[in-house]
């Protein structure tokens, strides 16, 4: 197997690997920490949009949006994750979806940024640590130590499972 340091657009230096059991993740951020899905999992990619309010919904669903005919419901990463709300005078008001299919319905991820597809070594996959925040490993899989920061994997069903969070 090789391996190659790579930089992403950016900035981040990933290791990646040449290997048939790599991994692919999309990678994005939130709040400055770096997350990532499986690259399987995600249908689109979209920047801004515009998003209709959805009255008595929970306060991380944001709203829906029409992608290609399909309505979307669109999903405030940040809130559900219970992160600080968004500063939008000083990051700007772009923002970035990752359109992922849940039980047959399409959900919009919405992030702060989207990054690279990075090929991970799933040899390198990694417990949650314990100083992870407890919202953030409720809807975590593991992680991966990269060279300068710690890669969130998501877990997309967890995430969007509202039944089993009512059940609980």
């Amino acid at each position: 197997m090789s391996q190659a340091l790579t930089e992403t657009n950016a900035g981040h230096k990933a290791l990646t690997t040449a290997s048939e059991n790599a991994q692919d993740y999309v990678t994005f951020t939130i709040a400055e920490q770096l997350f990532g899905i499986p690259v399987l999992q995600v249908q689109d990619v979209l920047a801004g949009g515009d998003i209709t309010m959805i009255p008595l919904a929970p306060p991380e669903i944001a709203g829906a949006l029409n992608l290609r005919g399909r309505i979307v419901t669109a999903v405030d990463v940040r809130m559900r994750l219970g992160l600080r709300e968004r500063d939008t005078s000083r990051d700007g008001d772009k923002q970035m979806s990752i359109v992922v299919d849940h039980n047959g319905e399409l959900y919009s991820l919405m992030v702060d940024e989207v990054g690279e597809v990075l090929s991970l070594d799933p040899a390198d996959f990694g417990k949650n640590p314990p100083t992870l925040d407890p919202k953030i490993r409720e809807f975590s899989q593991g992680i991966y130590r990269l060279k300068d920061q710690l890669l969130v994997v998501l877990d997309v069903q967890g995430l969007l499972d509202y039944d089993g969070a009512q059940a609980a």
